[in-house]
């Protein structure tokens, strides 16, 4: 039976849609989390059951990575994509926290010629599991903020986040990150909220132009 939810968040309203299942932790794997104006996100159909109950643990994870306390989410997700996109999502989900790496990154990483750099920027635009599959970890090879399924200034949160709480979490030296100006908070709405903790930089400027060869936002 697939179920959803939609809950606040420093982000917006996230649209929470999953299957019930006897393995995920609290009884429900993710196939899709979106945020509003989301190009590709989902939309609520007929037959779903809104069971904001059923995504419990999803969303004490998400509390706690937006707190800062959580850097890797231990959800199950609903298998989908082709064969091409999966190797991709697996790449993304190998991003340690508050690191990024580039498109030419992720092909290498799965072992796609050079070429297929605007393939892995389509695979990775159809990802649609945004903030537990971390896609906005992905930027250009100029440190230029690149096309977000999300939009930018939620990009920009979300590695603002990561970004002021890196330091209290051992791992890999990061890699190299653009700007992010301080973003306008969202509204709220009376539904279970997330704490809207997101760090704010007093960077100044745009976003940088984009390289040539890297996928645009389409």
């Amino acid at each position: 039976m697939t179920v959803y939810a939609t809950i606040d968040s420093p982000l917006g309203a996230l649209l929470l849609v999953g299957e019930e299942s006897a393995t995920a932790r609290g009884g429900t794997a993710l196939a899709s989390l979106s945020v509003p104006g989301q190009k590709g996100g989902a939309t609520v159909q007929d037959g779903w059951l809104e069971k904001t109950e059923a995504f419990d643990e999803i969303v004490a994870q998400l509390t706690s990575y937006f707190d800062g306390r959580l850097t890797r989410f231990d959800i199950e997700y609903v298998t989908g994509g082709s064969e091409f996109q999966r190797r991709v999502w697996q790449a993304l989900e190998a991003i340690p926290y508050g690191t990024t790496l580039s498109y030419g990154d992720i092909a290498a990483r799965i072992g796609a010629p050079r070429a297929a750099v605007r393939a892995v920027g389509t695979a990775i635009g159809a990802n649609p599991l945004l903030v537990v599959r971390p896609c906005h970890r992905v930027i250009g090879a100029s440190g230029a903020l690149t096309g977000y399924a999300g939009g930018l200034e939620r990009k920009r949160r979300l590695l603002d986040l990561e970004n002021a709480h890196r330091d209290v979490w051992p791992g890999p030296g990061p890699g190299p990150r653009p700007p992010i100006p301080a973003p306008h908070s969202p509204g709220s709405r009376p539904r279970p909220r997330l704490p809207a903790s997101c760090s704010r930089s007093r960077s100044q400027g745009g976003v940088p132009a984009h390289s040539p060869e890297e996928p645009r936002p389409s």
